[in-house]
């Protein structure tokens, strides 16, 4: 119970057990006077009795006595009252007894006959190591506390921080998805200019990545390849209709005009940071493994990966495209073109992987786009009605 307490009062207690009634007089009143609450007991039970009625901060007690002994109540008080230090009392000649008292818990010892002032210091010695013992356990508490609080902090602190991160990251993504659209409402509006090329941006874009993912590369460099095959055209704002739409082969001159749309492509978007990485691929487009490309003849691994990719992917596109001058060549036979120009026109590494992937997956991608341009067409033919009717005049 109370031998259990923690804490030292300011006028600590001490029980003084001793069989012999003068010697427990004597230091039941020398300890008094020294300012200290003291309690007699005459056995090692009436101690124990009085622990369990009451509190107590020190005990001092003898160690021969009738019935149990003080190392019976020592043991006992080790096993019930662990925060309560032992003093044990022992003749002169049975130090042997007090030292193995030591060894079984108890703090210290004093000899009969005993004076007054060695036992002060006994008990004094004792309640201060006591007092020790307890602030040390209060400050270990104190910090465990604290560092609990701390943990507490840090780990709110990360949820926060973790759950701002995840807000950020979900608003990168819509921005980036808004950006995707708007460059690909772009670019859909040129494909729509030039006839001839409906559907091959998004169909470039879909080869360019799958190309990519064979060769092994990931985010983010797969976002700035599809960002640059989506653009590689952009310049094309610039080139005149009667060039860009003309339906048999360019002059000269002309082709002089259609060659600048690389560079014109990456002025315009040349001042946009988001934009930077990608810009590779729409300078660099129409680059020749062998150095005979435009718009700056760059050869072999000069020319940056990306648009050694595009080169595979934009010329698979158009020899499978009809053109007014010539028919649509098959997959299959577009696909023994790129094996046949691999080395020269196109990077050999870029040229394997494209031919890794199955005949069928060009297929696929094929069919998907022509979906998504058909139902974009009547998307667009459903808002130009719409907004016919609206002009009508209210009479009819």
């Amino acid at each position: 119970m109370g031998g259990s307490a923690a804490r030292l009062p300011a006028r600590s207690r001490i029980l003084v057990v001793d069989d012999e009634l003068s010697v427990r007089e004597v230091l039941t009143e020398g300890l008094r006077s020294f300012g200290y609450d003291t309690c007699p007991a005459a056995s090692a039970d009436e101690a124990e009795r009085l622990l369990r009625d009451e509190p107590v901060d020190l005990i001092l007690s003898d160690i021969e006595m009738p019935g149990r002994s003080g190392l019976d109540l020592l043991r006992h008080v080790r096993e019930r009252y662990p925060h309560v230090d032992v003093v044990m009392v022992t003749g002169i000649v049975d130090t042997e007894t007090a030292i193995r008292s030591i060894r079984e818990g108890a703090y210290d010892y004093v000899t009969k006959p005993f004076n007054l002032d060695d036992v002060r210091f006994a008990v004094e010695r004792t309640l201060r190591h006591r007092r020790d013992i307890v602030e040390k356990e209060a400050y270990r508490r104190q910090l465990e506390r604290e560092k609990r609080t701390l943990e507490e902090k840090v780990e709110e602190r990360t949820r926060e921080l973790r759950e701002k991160k995840q807000e950020i990251e979900r608003l990168y993504r819509e921005l980036e998805a808004s950006y995707e659209s708007t460059l690909q409402a772009l670019v859909t509006a040129l494909d729509f200019r030039d006839n001839e090329t409906q559907g091959h941006s998004l169909r470039v874009v879909e080869y360019a990545v799958e190309v990519a993912r064979e060769l092994g590369i990931g985010e983010p460099q797969l976002g700035w390849i599809r960002r640059g095959a989506i653009l590689h055209d952009v310049g094309k704002i610039g080139v005149p209709d009667a060039v860009l739409r003309k339906p048999g082969p360019l002059s000269a001159e002309e082709w002089e005009q259609m060659k600048k749309h690389p560079e014109m492509g990456y002025r315009m978007l040349q001042h946009i940071p988001f934009l930077k990485p990608a810009l590779e691929i729409v300078l660099c487009h129409q680059e020749r493994w062998d150095g005979s490309g435009y718009p700056r003849g760059l050869r072999g691994e000069r020319i940056p990966l990306g648009a050694r990719i595009f080169a595979v992917v934009d010329t698979f596109d158009a020899m499978t495209s009809d053109r007014p001058y010539r028919p649509a060549l098959s997959i299959a036979q577009a696909i023994e073109e790129v094996r046949r120009f691999a080395g020269s026109q196109f990077d050999p590494r870029v040229a394997e992987a494209f031919l890794a992937i199955a005949p069928q997956r060009w297929q696929q991608i094929r069919d998907r786009v022509h979906r998504q341009v058909r139902e974009l067409e009547a998307h667009v033919r459903r808002d130009l009605w719409a907004a016919r009717v609206d002009e009508l005049p209210s009479r009819w």
